[in-house]
């Protein structure tokens, strides 16, 4: 019995990709026969990508398609599509075809032939990235292994998952999510298979550099506390720096050498004051999400769903 595969895209304003990720996604699956159901989720998206998605939909049994009621973000999108798809494993792409096709098969091959229960695609090479977004995500990627551990470098959302981990998943209550590490921290049995990043097929990048920060400092908070720990250890190394001055000052003071300098005094002022409010600003980050939380809204809200014939028997 052959085993069916899920494929979750996450869409928003991708209009023009639609039928030929569909395409794409067919034919590389068609010839490594392997049995499929495509699930498209738009994020909100203020083009025609769900009219898009709705007729391929109508057109083959084995396409679905869920419109978010706006957007929610590409988190809350492969979540919705982890909990909708039926397949025995599910992979999350993108929907611009920069991540291959072509590279499902083997992702399948490693699941069902040698037993992983994760089988990770990390970039080979990033295609014509710009410089500025590989510095950043070199940086972004380079803290959060320094602050939680998680290796994520050349890592992308384009993963295969076993089902049992996607069960896993859909069991965290957490509403604000960090996919490619939530995956990982899970410990299963996982494999890695490189690719090179394609060429976009048709429209820009969502991502803006303000979305991208946005986006970084989200999955940071969501994974780790050190920020925190951070703030109490500048605390401590402020008031060590804190006794030494006062034991030099009060030396010279004894002495008859009186500490003289106003700017000086000002200027560590201004230090400290910033150093409170930077740290203040991190504090109540994390309180925000804790709020978010404790409001416990849903992740996404459904405004409409196609389904393919054989869903609906």
């Amino acid at each position: 019995m052959e085993h069916r595969m899920s494929v979750i895209i996450p869409a928003y304003n991708e209009q023009d990709n639609v039928a030929a990720l569909a395409e794409a996604v067919r034919s590389s699956l068609a010839d490594a026969n392997i049995p499929f159901e495509l699930i498209f989720v738009d994020d909100g998206s203020s083009d025609q990508t769900w009219a898009a998605i709705s007729a391929e939909a109508k057109a083959d049994s084995r396409i679905r398609g869920l419109r978010f009621s706006r957007n929610f973000g590409k988190e809350s999108a492969i979540f919705a599509g982890l909990r909708a798809a039926k397949g025995d494993c599910c992979v999350v792409m993108d929907a611009d075809l920069q991540h291959p096709p072509e590279t499902l098969s083997r992702m399948y091959s490693l699941w069902k032939d040698e037993g992983f229960f994760i089988v990770e695609a990390k970039k080979r090479s990033r295609g014509n990235e710009k410089v500025s977004y590989r510095l950043f995500a070199q940086l972004f990627y380079g803290l959060l292994k320094v602050m939680s551990g998680q290796d994520l470098r050349n890592g992308s959302d384009f993963r295969l998952l076993d089902r049992k981990v996607v069960d896993e998943l859909n069991k965290m209550p957490e509403r604000q999510t960090f996919f490619r590490a939530m995956s990982g921290w899970l410990g299963f049995k996982s494999a890695v298979v490189e690719f090179d990043v394609a060429e976009r097929h048709a429209g820009r990048t969502k991502f803006s550099p303000r979305r991208l920060i946005k986006y970084a400092l989200s999955s940071i908070a969501s994974f780790t506390a050190v920020p925190m720990q951070i703030v109490t250890g500048v605390g401590f190394a402020f008031f060590i720096f804190a006794v030494l001055l006062g034991v030099y000052t009060l030396i010279q003071k004894l002495t008859g050498h009186s500490a003289e300098g106003f700017t000086t005094v000002i200027l560590l002022l201004l230090l400290i004051g910033s150093i409170l409010m930077i740290s203040l600003g991190i504090i109540g980050y994390y309180i925000a999400r804790i709020y978010e939380e404790i409001k416990a809204r849903p992740r996404y809200v459904l405004a409409d769903e196609i389904r393919g014939q054989e869903d609906d028997q």
